[in-house]
């Protein structure tokens, strides 16, 4: 059976409906090429599955609370703002089958509005009145900028190696993914131990939509995914699939694909490589991971008797796997 996003939000859809208004008005301000910029970005589609995991993991502890709902916008303010950023660095033009922001209002504009996005989270976050929700996201805020520089850092210099794309992926994906669901059970009446199981199952969640995306870039076609396939090639990221054939091919041969990659490839140079990783099992081994990876999510939630809300958060992980975009 297919899962769809709609499925899972069925159990939070009056939350998401305020979830929404709150989202909307987080945006607005005073200043016209905000509120401009923010009309564009309300509009494009977007599966608001952080929000979503907030909204669950909220119920599956107890009743969601207006907290719970600053929760959600919040983190789907973090998280848009990273993807304006990331837009940026990657030199993107699309994000969703649309034109990215930057693409649009060109890089400075860009810039500033996702600095303004950060900013506003980081006020509305005090409206929390929770310390532990304040420490959890401003850490995750943190941890998202890092993940992003780590992952330039080891691309600049060709040293990623899988400890530290596992490490990465933590940082700039699954640390959000963790801080949604854990701050959803902060917002209610939740116990430390139900808080630590859904912080672990956003994690495993987290890294393995990470290495599904991770996947798109070998095996998507681009009008399913959104965005240009290759693209992670053409940056200079290595991910899992080819790291796996990097390390078990002679280190000669090895060197020589980074230094090509990271010289720009050509077309065909890209095409080869990509037929490498099919061949020579990266696909296999990335899809083996994913699978151990979201094992591992599902055993997370163990401590929670069976309901309608936790197999809502089971159904992410299927989701994940099953998921074309």
């Amino acid at each position: 059976m297919t899962i769809s996003i709609e499925h899972l939000s069925r159990l939070v859809s009056d939350e998401l409906a305020l979830f929404h208004q709150e989202f909307a008005a987080s945006f607005q301000s005073d200043v016209g090429m905000i509120n401009e910029i923010a009309e564009y970005i309300l509009d494009q589609k977007s599966k608001r599955i952080r929000p979503l995991l907030v909204l669950l993991s909220a119920k599956l502890c107890g009743t969601p609370t207006d907290a719970t709902i600053v929760s959600a916008s919040l983190v789907e303010l973090l998280h848009t703002a990273t993807l304006i950023h990331d837009d940026i660095i990657d030199e993107a033009r699309t994000r969703r089958g649309a034109p990215s922001v930057n693409a649009v209002w060109q890089n400075k504009v860009s810039v500033l509005m996702g600095d303004f996005l950060f900013s506003r989270s980081l006020t509305n976050m005090l409206r929390l009145r929770n310390y532990e929700a304040l420490e959890l996201l401003s850490k995750t805020s943190e941890a998202l900028s890092s993940g992003e520089i780590l992952q330039l850092a080891k691309s600049s210099n060709n040293g990623m190696d899988e400890e530290s794309y596992f490490r990465m992926i933590w940082l700039k994906t699954a640390s959000l993914f963790a801080s949604s669901c854990k701050v959803g059970a902060l917002s209610v009446d939740s116990n430390a131990e139900q808080a630590g199981a859904l912080w672990e199952f956003g994690k495993y969640l987290g890294m393995a939509f990470q290495i599904k995306d991770d996947l798109f870039d070998y095996t998507a076609l681009a009008d399913k995914i959104g965005k240009p396939i290759g693209r992670d090639l053409k940056s200079n990221l290595v991910t899992l699939p080819l790291l796996y054939v990097l390390n078990t091919m002679e280190k000669v041969e090895s060197r020589k694909i980074r230094e090509a990659i990271r010289n720009g490839l050509m077309p065909d140079e890209a095409k080869k490589i990509n037929d490498l990783v099919f061949s020579d099992g990266g696909v296999r081994y990335t899809e083996d991971k994913l699978n151990e990876i979201s094992d591992k999510a599902k055993q997370a939630l163990g401590i929670f008797p069976e309901s309608e809300v936790k197999k809502a958060l089971v159904g992410f992980i299927t989701f994940n796997r099953q998921r074309t975009s």
